[in-house]
């Protein structure tokens, strides 16, 4: 009898384990392995597409809503349950299964995406920002976070401080930047890292090299004829930069 029920309890026991609740898949999940390998100071470019191709999950339960961001769109989607997952419909027939694997939320193979796990964002943005906030303040603040220094070019000697909303602080004249994750400013600059980089909403494309803790900053030239798509080259290089 008590063979029984030991038996019985970790039974139980194991089941608890292995079960959710419909709450734990609420939240927002970041692409957590593409940060880490990028933080590593190597090309953003390839870190995001090693590790791509989506980047967050934000999931509603209540409100029977979930949606993804793969840094070129944002795709939102009726959520549905299902046993021991949730599924995801689409407009185009798309179906994502998420199920919760320990602490990651995990999206499954699809015939349009390959599995991928995300992890729950530690300093998430508010639920009603737009999807991909949470995962791009996060790569923000690990790719360019900290403080680097002008050692050649324009402010040479300044410190400059990359934040994690897209402000910039010490870089001659400007006052804003973007990382380019992918879409059509990936497609422009093929194999290149780029950014955007602007004073009071007007600004411009650069190339950027990544290694380590420098950053070269470099203009970006435009291989294209007038009436074809814009091909950004590296040309000469504006800044050095180097993180203490």
């Amino acid at each position: 009898m008590r063979h029984a029920l030991a038996l019985t309890l970790a039974a139980a026991l194991l089941s608890g384990c292995a079960s959710h609740k419909p709450e734990d898949y609420n939240g927002i999940w970041i692409n957590q392995k593409a940060i880490d390998t990028a933080a590593k100071g190597v090309s953003l470019r390839q870190a995001l597409h090693d590790n791509g191709p989506n980047f967050e999950w934000k999931v509603n339960v209540a409100a029977s809503q979930a949606s993804f961001d793969n840094g070129f769109e944002i795709a939102e989607g009726q959520l549905k349950a299902g046993d021991k997952q949730y599924q995801v419909e689409f407009s185009g027939n798309q179906v994502a299964t998420l199920v919760l694997d320990g602490d990651e939320l995990v999206q499954n193979t699809s015939d349009w995406a390959p599995q991928q796990s995300f992890e729950k964002a530690r300093t998430p943005a508010p639920m009603g920002a737009r999807t991909g906030t949470t995962f791009e303040q996060a790569l923000y603040n690990a790719y360019l976070g900290g403080e680097w220094k002008i050692v050649e070019g324009p402010g040479q000697g300044a410190l400059v401080h990359f934040r994690d909303n897209g402000s910039v602080e010490g870089l001659p004249n400007l006052d804003r930047y973007a990382l380019c994750l992918a879409g059509d400013c990936a497609d422009m600059s093929g194999n290149n890292d780029s950014l955007w980089l602007e004073r009071n909403q007007k600004g411009a494309p650069w190339i950027f090299k990544r290694n380590g803790d420098q950053l070269e900053i470099l203009r970006a030239l435009n291989s294209a004829q007038p009436d074809e798509k814009p091909l950004l080259q590296p040309g000469a290089r504006q800044w050095l930069l180097e993180r203490d």
